[in-house]
């Protein structure tokens, strides 16, 4: 079996890294003989795969380029928006079936060239319910639900350590986002930041991660003296251990994959109840959620983590529920759909 996998988003955030984690877990499959990427070539992905085997690499900056680098495939297997059109396009050169995972919550735009997208492909996969019920009316077939994994890194405790130890004595509220406020919500923390400044002093608001937000963000809260900008990691799993709560106050999500590594980690989290969220935050057992928006009610919330039991209850509870995000199960997920399409072939 040979897949190929397109991607061709320009940067690394979510979506690249679970495309990655799926390419790595099929790595190892008897089933599969070899991968192909077809990216940016100046694409992060390229050196995320460096060193895995079985993989190619194809190089496409835009829809109309790559066709003819890669070899005759069982399926293509579109990652992100413009991979659907690749795809859509490749099928039409080589017969190539395609599928679909859509990763985003906002629905998508009924003009007539994506209901000829999302109608013709094999299968379309969502990350979550709320998004497998936007896409299901251009699908002919049912939208099958395969969540994102969390990544499977260990740690390194000195890290965390030391990042914890510059502020003896504080409470660490983190976030790990791109700075891109009408995503992810970042004034809505700060905004819980400006509340708490003076009822609860040793709360520090810790904001990792960059994007096209984040001067004016940084301006914005220049006068709270709770808030530090830690500024980009691709190592962030070795910070995550560090927090004693992670906030996540996104606007809209498909899912929030960092959640489930903030879950790995023994964080506790907080989270709005928005898109895919609450597939995986179950309010009072795996973490809380709050209104999005609302900065008042995460404000109330930040406050009651700062129960010893609370924070123990609902990272255990959490850790057992990772069980069914694991790179293996979203991988084995996959096969069943990569395999379903050899078995009607057969048929």
């Amino acid at each position: 079996m040979h897949i190929i996998h397109a991607n061709l988003a320009r940067g690394f955030r979510g979506g690249e890294r679970q495309t990655v984690l799926l390419i790595q877990a099929l790595a190892d499959r008897a089933e599969i003989s070899f991968q192909t990427l077809v990216c940016r070539p100046d694409s992060p992905l390229r050196a995320e795969l460096a060193t895995t085997p079985g993989v190619r690499f194809a190089s496409a900056r835009h829809q109309l380029a790559g066709h003819w680098q890669v070899k005759r495939a069982t399926l293509v297997h579109a990652h992100d928006a413009k991979a659907v059109h690749w795809a859509w396009l490749h099928r039409r050169l080589s017969g190539t079936p395609y599928l679909i995972t859509r990763r985003v919550d906002t629905a998508v735009k009924r003009k007539f060239s994506n209901q000829v997208f999302y109608r013709d492909a094999y299968r379309c996969v969502a990350l979550s319910r709320v998004i497998a019920e936007n896409i299901q009316p251009l699908s002919p077939h049912p939208v099958v639900q395969i969540p994102s994994a969390f990544t499977p890194l260990t740690p390194a405790p000195d890290i965390a350590r030391a990042f914890r130890g510059r502020y003896p004595g504080r409470f660490l509220v983190g976030h790990a986002g791109a700075l891109v406020d009408r995503h992810k919500g970042q004034r809505v923390l700060l905004d819980a930041a400006r509340r708490l400044q003076q009822t609860h002093p040793d709360m520090l608001f810790v904001f990792f991660g960059r994007g096209e937000d984040e001067a004016i963000l940084k301006k914005e809260s220049a006068a709270l003296d709770n808030v530090i900008w830690a500024g980009f990691k691709p190592d962030i799993a070795n910070y995550l251990p560090a927090l004693d709560v992670f906030a996540f106050p996104s606007r809209n999500e498909g899912l929030g994959s960092v959640l489930l590594d903030a879950m790995r980690a023994g964080v506790p989290v907080v989270a709005s109840q928005t898109g895919g969220i609450p597939d995986i935050v179950h309010h009072g057992e795996t973490g809380l959620l709050f209104p999005p928006g609302d900065s008042e009610a995460l404000a109330r919330q930040l406050v009651r983590l700062r129960d010893n039991a609370l924070r123990q209850t609902l990272t255990q509870n959490a850790t057992t529920h990772l069980a069914g995000y694991t790179p293996e199960a979203m991988a084995n997920s996959y096969m069943a759909l990569y395999s379903s399409l050899t078995q009607h072939r057969i048929d």
